[in-house]
């Protein structure tokens, strides 16, 4: 039995009179930057590479609406037949404890999910090979915050330099704002 003076929350009765039975119910998942990185989404959106979370720092990707936006890929006339092919071979060549999770034809192309060892866990690369262009994301599964601070923590370049890596294994052409000067 715990010592007088100490309540629990169903004994509680506000100045009304009305217990607050809220209050023994379990509480609701709010939308928070944490309870939202439990539910990362992957895969297609209306047929292309969705966009960067905005509570994933360091992810990269194609889709012009991402924060963190990086160009599409240029595959090489030679390579169009087998492209999606050496980009698996490219990724588990380059890349720790890769793992294929899944290569799909859609109606919007070839697109291939990888998982690789990140910084604070799993990382996810996303790719969508459509005719000479590849479209990609890369984006840690994982995303860790340091109580009070609803910013999360991110290995910073870390997907930037994990895409070239690949890209350069390839010899793909990968514009950037640097090549444009």
């Amino acid at each position: 039995m715990p010592p007088s003076g100490w309540y629990k929350w169903r004994d509680i009765i506000p100045i009304d009179g009305n217990p607050i039975s809220e209050l023994s119910a379990p509480f609701t998942t709010s939308h928070n930057p944490f309870s939202e990185s439990k539910n990362l989404t992957t895969g297609l959106e209306n047929g292309k590479i969705r966009p960067c979370p905005s509570i994933n720092p360091g992810c990269v990707s194609t889709n012009p609406q991402s924060s963190s936006f990086a160009f599409p890929w240029v595959i090489p006339e030679n390579y169009s037949d087998n492209a999606i092919q050496k980009l698996q071979e490219a990724i588990l060549k380059t890349q720790k404890n890769a793992k294929i999770q899944l290569v799909e034809d859609t109606p919007d192309g070839q697109y291939l999910q990888a998982e690789v060892d990140g910084g604070f866990g799993r990382d996810v690369l996303e790719f969508l090979v459509k005719r000479d262009v590849v479209t990609y994301r890369s984006m840690a599964t994982k995303v860790t915050y340091v109580y009070p601070f609803t910013t999360a923590l991110g290995d910073s370049k870390g997907q930037e330099e994990r895409m070239k890596k690949i890209v350069d294994q390839l010899e793909w052409y990968a514009p950037s704002f640097d090549s444009m000067d």
